[in-house]
């Protein structure tokens, strides 16, 4: 009897130090990630602080003359914080209305057929490679840019904000219609629809009309840049727009169709405050997405270190943060410890900076989106 009770604590001896090890091991693992983010920190600011020690930080976020490689150097970087400003809220402006719009679609208008075929060919486009589509905007899209820009820029708009005038159309007939007489309800729905549908279609008309009247001086511009991010931020936000919209649950759409809600008042009343704050996510990490991309913006954004006149004119070469550091660095690997090396790691300390709040707010909106579920 006493041996027996010895091996059974022996075998839970054995067994306890069995689940810490395992505890351990996967303590490790998980906290790999954080001490490799720590790391990453210290490296950047270790190499980014002797540039603000050496020249200054007025002349880096103040001045836009930018010319590290003269004998007098310069190195006023707000022109290329203004670049990605630029190129990265073009890049928004291209993924978040048709990338919820898209979502929308997905998880309720389009028959679930339909869906399974749509959503894997919108995630498709994740699995391009960056230097594709840079090689893409540099070869194609830029010569039929700078040479039929004004009839491309007209199709765009049109296909941008369309489907604003459909909703909104929708909405106005819907708005109308709930106020009017049970009789004529649907004739007032209808008349209000088409009459502000006419209206959105002769201002988008004028809109397009003005725009194919622009010309391009050159195809390689922040427009360039700008639509082809937009197009590879569009997986992140489909995706993710689409999951939050799919876990609002049949429940409140049900319960708002009961209480005589029509589709699009159910969309916008009900289904998308309901998942607001995983679209908040999916728009928060196509925007990181945007704003960390390389290949597409070193090929297709012109790569002028210059403010554009007017600053938000799309349709002038700008230059990146990103482009900037990885056009730079194979020169300045030469002069190590000087000016010129470090302030590439003041650029990425920047760049790290932004993405590490971005990345916090996204993690704070999909947390609230949890807590709202249960």
């Amino acid at each position: 009897m006493h041996e027996q009770l010895l091996m059974t604590k022996g075998a839970r001896r054995r067994s306890r130090l069995a689940a810490l090890f395992g505890h351990s091991v996967l303590a490790a693992v998980a906290s790999s990630s954080i001490i490799a983010l720590l790391f990453i920190f210290y490296f950047i600011v270790k190499d980014a602080v002797p540039f603000f020690r050496f020249e200054g930080v007025r002349e880096f976020f103040g001045s836009v003359r930018w010319y590290p490689s003269r004998e007098e150097a310069e190195f006023g970087a707000l022109a290329i914080f203004i670049g990605s400003a630029l190129v990265t809220i073009g890049a928004s402006v291209v993924a978040v209305p048709l990338g919820v719009l898209a979502a929308l679609c997905l998880s309720d208008i389009l028959p679930f057929s339909v869906r399974q075929i749509v959503k894997p060919v919108i995630e498709m486009l994740a699995a391009i490679p960056s230097v594709v589509y840079g090689f893409f905007a540099l070869v194609v899209f830029a010569p039929l840019l700078q040479s039929h820009g004004g009839s491309l820029l007209a199709a765009g708009a049109i296909v941008v904000l369309l489907p604003f005038a459909l909703v909104g159309s929708a909405i106005a007939g819907n708005a109308a219609g709930a106020r009017a007489p049970e009789a004529s309800r649907r004739a007032v729905r209808v008349g209000a629809g088409l009459a502000v549908g006419a209206l959105f279609a002769a201002g988008l008309a004028a809109l397009a009309g003005a725009l194919g009247r622009l010309t391009v001086g050159s195809g390689t511009n922040a427009l360039n840049a700008s639509i082809i991010l937009g197009v590879m931020a569009l997986p992140t936000v489909v995706s993710v727009s689409e999951d939050a919209l799919v876990a609002v649950g049949r429940d409140l759409r049900e319960g708002s169709y009961a209480l005589g809600a029509t589709r699009v008042e159910t969309l916008l009343r009900v289904v998308v405050p309901a998942a607001k704050s995983g679209i908040l996510a999916a728009v928060i990490l196509g925007v990181m997405r945007a704003i960390g991309e390389t290949m597409v913006v070193w090929m297709a954004s012109g790569n002028a270190a210059k403010v554009p006149e007017p600053w938000f004119n799309l349709l002038e070469p700008v230059r990146t943060l990103t482009a900037t550091i990885a056009g730079d660095m194979g020169e300045a690997d030469h002069v190590y410890g000087s000016s010129r090396y470090h302030v590439l790691f003041a650029m990425a300390l920047c760049l790290l900076a932004v993405a590490f709040v971005m990345n916090l707010l996204s993690e704070l909106a999909v947390r609230r989106l949890r807590r709202g579920r249960t």
